[in-house]
């Protein structure tokens, strides 16, 4: 929005306003000023002269030699202008002026006569597109005066960006009134509270979608004449940059630059009926011819201005060829309406016609300034163009809503603000910018909103009127109470984070997979129809059929990453996922979504790129045990969880049985290790051995840890001594490794099995089991005596414990 201070104190009587002062508070106030310059600065050096003498050029029959006079000094001037003559108060540019256009001026011989400067036109000027002639002053303009003196074109330009919301401040009148709010200042507002005394009988208006138009309002004025507008007119709209036109053209802007209501003028002789229809597309109307004589396409759901005979105009966008004001014009049908913004946004976006007038009726026109901008708009023509109005008019409002009335809570704005307010200065602020309040209570105002604010719906944006009002500045700073406790974090989610870490720095890559799958998942699985994964909470609007239920495991997604990956040539992976999984329950309310840690591993132990000189031994068991072992120890759980061979019946059916384990606590099984079916794999298209991992997340995060205990570094050496005992086959190694650790024999540091065997030698039925025992003392070196002492018990309770005896060979 553009406007200058000169045409801002027509509304607003200011006492020597300082530019850059009104530019900061308008910003402060939300109306952020994007440029504050001098208008014509570059015609400054330009004067007013008098033509002396005007003679025909001795060598040139369309030239003519001038005398002019600028104050003291005489120039000779050629000029090929046809309307130069004696006696013609012009403008004059002296040699060494730059004109708009960075054209420069100096001494130059034309035909043999020597000429000192130029006589300018309104286009050399950058004024208008005017260059039939040069421009002329009033007679009895004084010669030798700066030329933006004695046209008062010396003005300062003011452009605001404005936000969406205030489609009020579009308008000089909008910008006055903000002005009047914060200076206190009176707003002079000209044909306000103006009336339709009668309805008029030389035309009708029918507004057949009120959606769409709820005011539309017209005038008829007769007997005008076309033509220039006078220059303090087409200087207020240059001021702004837009081009003059004609003097209805030229009112019709002003009056919307002004108002914020654009308006446009019908040539009334063109109007078949005569009569206004305001109303949609019909089927057969498809193209429309505007005002720059290009045909457009229009939508269905355009709105059209229609005579009797059809499409006269796009509204609210562009006016239409056949009604367009000329020449020839005698009698004008002014109209003056409030659109649709919605409908108007769409209509300029899809015709590519963007307009000052659309660009305020797509923001929001006041549907309560309609009729007091027509009449401005009338009284001007009346002068200007010598038309005279038929007293009545035409106004048709059935879609306008009343608008509303809030209460705004003194207390409230206080609060929100921070600042303490009574509703005697809150009324007067509001009613400062012309927003009516009245008293309720002490605590209360009751706000009827103006037409023009159309940005104000609730109680909120009452108290931000209040805070511009204020002034953003004066509005006290403080700084916000900040807890600083730790806050509580939920424990599983950050073991969740841990574990997520520690299994990315082992060489896991996370993988991320939805949280619904397959129906059919469990049956590729092989898990059987009692099994509890294979009851699923259903998706009402499944994205896919692929993607029916709610996941009961990890392992598929993982499964169809691991073939995914092989697919595209990386046949080595480690893969992990820590995510919930779901279980209709009983009482049909929410399910369960216990969280479960699953990963898987295939390929090359060393991964697809590792060295050259690494082995190219591929992933078995063991790195399946190691990853949960060292998962374990990381967690601070190796006591108290521990492998043992599953039986039968607790045999996943996707595992292989010979390499299957379970992980047990007390007990009870809180997760499984394995190798995977080779036909479950087939059944996932992988053709390759894939073992996995699949741990009850939750119940691991319940388990106590065990509290981080501090050891120095040792100081003695130690003694290592191994045991080589035959035990029955079933006993788990890892027994005899517990029951060693858990003896209580002070002098043992550390415990490990080094060799199992089975086979000749040995009694069918047993295996031996080596075991390697390390002996370290705190406070001494250890003697062969106290080792030996040691030792022995160790062998005592082992082979106790275990009916096993000492294999001598």
């Amino acid at each position: 929005m553009k406007f200058t201070l000169h045409w801002l104190q027509e509304y607003v009587k200011l006492d020597n306003p300082d530019p850059a002062a009104l530019a900061d508070k308008l910003t402060m106030i939300g109306l952020e000023v994007d440029a504050v310059e001098q208008l014509y600065a570059d015609l400054a050096p330009l004067k007013s002269a008098l033509v002396l003498s005007a003679e025909p050029h001795p060598n040139a029959d369309k030239l003519t030699l001038c005398r002019v006079q600028a104050g003291e000094e005489e120039f000779q001037v050629v000029c090929g202008a046809p309307n130069v003559r004696k006696d013609l108060c012009v403008v004059i540019a002296q040699p060494g002026t730059t004109l708009p256009g960075d054209f420069k001026i100096k001494k130059s011989k034309v035909r043999g006569i020597e000429s000192q400067g130029m006589l300018c036109s309104e286009r050399e000027l950058g004024l208008s597109e005017d260059h039939t002639g040069i421009m002329e002053l009033p007679d009895g303009t004084p010669h030798g005066q700066p030329f933006l003196e004695i046209t008062d074109l010396a003005d300062t330009l003011v452009e605001v960006d404005l936000t969406p919301n205030r489609p009020d401040c579009a308008s000089v009148i909008g910008i006055a009134r903000e002005v009047a709010g914060f200076s206190g200042k009176k707003l002079i507002v000209p044909g306000k509270g103006a009336t339709l005394k009668e309805k008029s009988k030389s035309f009708s208006v029918a507004v057949e979608a009120p959606d769409l138009c709820p005011r539309y309002a017209a005038r008829l004025i007769t007997g005008i004449s076309i033509g220039p507008s006078p220059w303090w007119l087409r200087k207020r709209l240059l001021s702004v940059g837009m081009r003059p036109i004609n003097n209805i053209v030229d009112i019709t802007n002003l009056v919307m630059m002004e108002y914020g209501q654009p308006l446009h003028a019908f040539d009334f002789d063109c109007i078949a009926g005569p009569s206004i229809i305001v109303r949609r597309p019909r089927e057969h109307e498809k193209q429309f011819t505007t005002l720059d004589n290009t045909l457009r396409t229009i939508d269905p759901d355009t709105l059209l201005i229609c005579d009797a005979d059809g499409p006269i105009a796009v509204a609210g966008v562009m006016g239409g060829l056949d009604s367009e004001v000329t020449e020839k014009t005698t009698s004008v049908l002014l109209e003056s309406a409030c659109f649709n913004p919605v409908s108007i946004r769409r209509t300029a976006r899809n015709l590519n016609l963007p307009s000052e007038a659309s660009y305020r009726f797509e923001r929001g026109v006041d549907p309560g300034g309609t009729i007091d901008a027509m009449q401005r708009a009338v009284t001007l023509m009346c002068e200007i163009a010598g038309g005279t109005a038929e007293p009545g008019g035409i106004d048709v409002c059935d879609g306008l809503t009343e608008p509303p009335v809030l209460t705004l809570r003194i207390s409230r704005t206080s609060e929100l603000l921070g600042v303490v307010l009574t509703t005697e200065q809150v009324k007067k602020l509001l009613e400062s910018i012309e927003i009516p309040c009245e008293i309720i209570d002490a605590d209360s105002l009751r706000v009827s909103v103006p037409t023009f604010r159309v940005d104000l719906e609730r109680e909120v944006d009452l108290v931000e009127e209040v805070a511009r009002l204020i002034g953003y500045n004066e509005i006290p700073v403080s700084l916000p109470s900040v807890d600083l406790s730790y806050p509580e974090q939920d424990p599983e989610r950050v073991k969740r984070n841990s574990v997520s870490r520690f299994m990315t720095s082992i060489g896991f890559s996370e993988a991320i997979n939805y949280s619904f799958y397959s129906s059919q998942y469990p049956s590729f699985l092989q898990i059987s129809g009692q099994d509890r994964r294979s009851r699923h909470v259903k998706i009402l609007n499944p994205l896919s059929e692929d993607q029916d239920v709610m996941r009961t495991s990890l392992l598929p997604g993982l499964l169809e990453n691991v073939r995914r990956n092989v697919n595209f040539q990386q046949p080595s992976c480690r893969l992990f996922e820590v995510g919930k999984v779901f279980f209709p329950s009983d009482d049909d309310v929410l399910p369960e979504e216990p969280a479960r840690l699953a990963a898987v591993l295939c390929g090359r132990r060393e991964g697809s790129n590792a060295p050259i000189h690494c082995s190219d031994e591929l992933v078995d068991i063991y790195d399946a045990k190691g990853t949960v072992e060292a998962l374990l120890e990381n967690m601070r759980l190796a006591e108290k969880l521990r492998f043992q061979q599953p039986e039968n019946d607790f045999i996943e059916p996707f595992a292989e049985p010979a390499s299957a384990l379970n992980l047990v606590n007390d007990g009870k099984t809180i997760g499984t290790i394995g190798k995977i079916k080779s036909q479950v794999l087939k059944t996932f298209g992988i053709k390759r051995d894939v073992y996995y991992v699949d741990v009850d997340f939750t119940r691991l995060c319940e388990l106590v840890p065990e509290p981080k205990a501090f050891s120095p570094l040792p100081v003695f050496p130690s003694v290592k001594r191994d045991i080589a005992l035959v035990v029955p086959a079933p006993t788990p190694s890892g027994d005899l490794v517990a029951a060693v650790l858990h003896s209580g024999e002070k002098l043992v540091e550390h415990c490990d099995v080094f060799d199992v065997y089975q086979g000749d030698k040995i009694t069918a039925g047993s295996k031996s089991v080596a075991l390697s025992i390390t002996y370290r003392s705190q406070t001494k070196t250890l003697t062969e005596k106290n080792v030996e002492k040691a030792h022995n018990k160790l062998v005592n309770l082992l082979t106790g414990k275990f009916s096993g005896s000492f294999r001598e060979a």
